[in-house]
């Protein structure tokens, strides 16, 4: 399989379903005025937001064929790293 197909399909069914969840985590807590982290909270949605749009944008240039392959793997270990320190936090 290519790296754009695998990069593809994390993008697809893994990385952007988690940012949709903890995007709708960060609004709850935005709504929820009485919360003293709102400000914080803001923050990393506005950060998830830019996130979830530039990965929606390599989606576009994978079917668009305009992202090389070595590029797409590079980008697919990334999120793998980002992803393993992630959950070494946890």
């Amino acid at each position: 399989m290519l790296f754009s197909q695998k990069l593809e399909e994390m993008i697809k069914q893994s990385v952007l379903p988690d940012i949709e969840d903890r995007m709708d985590e960060l609004y709850e807590i935005i709504a929820d005025k009485k919360n003293d982290s709102i400000e914080e909270s803001k923050g990393e949605l506005e950060e998830l937001i830019e996130f979830r749009d530039d990965l929606k944008e390599i989606l576009v240039d994978i079917e668009c064929g305009e992202i090389e392959e070595d590029e797409c793997e590079e980008i697919f270990n990334d999120i793998i790293s980002a992803q393993t320190e992630e959950d070494d936090e946890e």
